[in-house]
């Protein structure tokens, strides 16, 4: 291939992702005037966001052996054109019905973009050296997309108009679209590719309803029906798609790759980052404004360090595949996220940006790192042309990582940070400590009395905070503690990527 056309496909593949990705962050930052302008409530902003999340999840693995089999380019440029149409619908929307389909239709695209960006890159780049350069450059175009979002929805939102967050994705998906239509090159393998119709719609229903369940555990505690049900209907979906996976002569998912060490271990690190890397920025957010007080403006900019740091890494990644090794910037990537969240178990209301700016750096420096070593090392354990099926895998495992974690951590911190304030309530001699210190944490509705329940909320949601560092912390570790046996005992497959 030319290499006006191999950087001409570079640009597309990171244009795809990058309105894929702005989409998760940008919308937050429009909410309080989409609210006033379309008169929703609550419950329905909040399902503004989440159908995103919902339809990005339950697609993606399912969406991912489309391309092996009909065609890489033809999945991709599907999906581009797709996402477009659905920004469109969001753009025009004048009702909550009407933005919710264009926010599905985004989601369902998303997961043909999602797997698809690492697919053609794998393609396009047989050879290793090039291939980590060309995989680096999309994880740093990811880590900035999440960046720039929340920066230009405000600029949007204050200059334009709420619809300006949706249509500004119109020209980008242009571009992509032909640029990809020029640059990109056919490749399909329909003999290889998986023939599973069955599976493909059971893992919609159960990673569907295992993202819904999660959510509304969120939303109304994990005793709510709506929680209960789905995620009842989530394990009985799962169990059901085993089974058929396991009897399927070409299933979405082969079961036996899992028997590879390095297949298993290098996906359950890509879970692992979606739980705590990926989940964390729902933390920061939270500590930094709830904790130590600032705007949600001032949070984006305290956060952006962090995007930063990891954006350098990863353009530099191919450099340091060369000199270092794909296993050691691995086991290096987990290792930094894991100490990175230890150290943040420390911070309180008045941590010196100086201590959590530079924390926040090494967690940067570590997702730069994990981010595309991993995605390298899953894919390198599976023949090219079932490239779809393996970054469809490794994608869906990093997203539902991320809607756990947000969930699991999120009622953590939570459950900690009521409980402690409870105690500081009742010996406070609050009448009812439980009910108000539910209200403060999960509202952000304060008691009237005591004068300092402010600071003793802060307080408790520091100690929430530092439950769930924790926890995504020693999961951080772990991984990267399986990456170094895995790196030992079988380096051939991490040295082949």
């Amino acid at each position: 291939m030319h290499p006006a056309r191999r950087r001409a496909l570079v640009l597309a593949v990171n244009l795809g992702s990058f309105i894929t990705i702005l989409d998760i962050s940008i919308v937050n930052v429009a909410l309080p005037t989409m609210q006033a302008a379309l008169r929703i409530d609550m419950a329905g902003l909040q399902w503004v966001v989440d159908a995103y999340a919902l339809f990005l999840s339950a697609f993606m693995l399912s969406a991912g052996p489309l391309g092996d089999r009909y065609g890489r380019k033809r999945s991709w440029l599907a999906g581009v054109l797709l996402f477009t149409a659905g920004s469109a619908l969001c753009g025009l929307a004048d009702n909550l019905t009407a933005l919710l389909i264009g926010r599905a239709v985004q989601g369902v695209a998303g997961a043909l973009l999602v797997p698809g960006a690492l697919s053609l890159l794998t393609q396009a780049f047989p050879d290793p050296k090039e291939r980590a350069q060309a995989i680096g450059i999309w994880a740093s175009c990811n880590a900035i997309s999440l960046i720039v979002g929340p920066m230009l929805g405000g600029v949007l939102v204050a200059h334009f108009n709420w619809q300006s967050i949706f249509l500004i994705n119109l020209p980008v998906g242009a571009l992509a679209i032909a640029l990809g239509a020029w640059s990109i090159t056919e490749s399909a393998h329909p003999e290889h590719a998986a023939f599973d119709p069955a599976g493909q719609a059971l893992s919609v229903l159960w990673l569907g309803a295992l993202t819904y369940g999660l959510i509304a555990a969120g939303e109304h505690g994990w005793a709510a029906p709506e929680a209960t049900v789905a995620l009842a209907i989530a394990a009985a979906g799962l169990l059901a798609f085993l089974w058929v996976e396991h009897r399927a002569a070409r299933p979405i998912l082969p079961l036996g790759l899992f028997r590879d060490a390095g297949f298993a271990i290098t996906n359950f690190a890509s879970f692992v980052l979606g739980f705590s890397a990926y989940s964390s920025l729902f933390f920061f957010s939270l500590y930094l404004q709830h904790v130590q007080g600032l705007s949600p403006l001032a949070t984006g900019w305290q956060l952006a360090p962090q995007f930063a740091a990891a954006g350098l890494v990863s353009l530099v990644f191919g450099r340091l595949n060369l000199r270092f090794g794909l296993p050691r910037l691995m086991i290096a990537g987990f290792a930094f996220i894991g100490l990175a969240m230890l150290g943040m178990t420390r911070f309180e209301a008045h941590t010196p940006y100086l201590v959590s700016g530079s924390l926040l750096v090494l967690l940067g420096l570590g997702t730069g790192l994990a981010v595309p070593s991993t995605s390298m090392a899953v894919m390198a354990t599976v023949p090219r042309e079932r490239s779809g099926m393996a970054s469809a895998t490794m994608n869906a495992l990093r997203q539902t990582g991320m809607t756990i974690g947000i969930a699991l951590l999120g009622a953590l911190m939570s459950g900690r940070a009521i409980e402690a304030l409870t105690g500081s309530l009742s010996r406070l001699g609050a009448p009812d400590a439980q009910a108000l210190a539910r209200a403060a944490i999960t509202l952000h509705e304060l008691p009237a009395q005591p004068a300092n329940a402010a600071e003793l909320a802060a307080a408790a949601l520091a100690g929430g905070f530092h439950a769930a560092m924790l926890f995504a912390g020693v999961a951080s570790l772990l991984a990267a503690l399986l990456l170094l046996f895995l790196a030992r005992g079988a380096k051939n497959v991490l040295h082949a990527a």
